[in-house]
């Protein structure tokens, strides 16, 4: 039997040359990799602050909009 349709049924997929190569780092750095956690914390602290005010800024301006619109339907 013969595939109708089908032209070509033979795959070639090439791989890549650099296989056999391990991946490095993105940075060679010589610091002893120490983290400070206060410094972790802070950024943290931060970065929740941030999404805080706008998540509150979202909410304010939705319950704006539904009480103007609660007062426009009520006239």
């Amino acid at each position: 039997m013969s595939n109708k349709g089908f032209a070509d049924t033979e795959t070639n997929i090439e791989t890549p040359n650099d296989i056999g190569e391990a991946e490095k780092p993105l940075k060679n750095g010589t610091k002893s990799g120490r983290v400070d956690i206060n410094v972790l914390k802070s950024k943290l602290q931060k970065i929740e602050s941030a999404e805080f005010k706008r998540n509150v800024t979202v909410l304010g301006v939705l319950v704006l909009l539904l009480a103007s619109l609660g007062i426009y339907l009520s006239l």
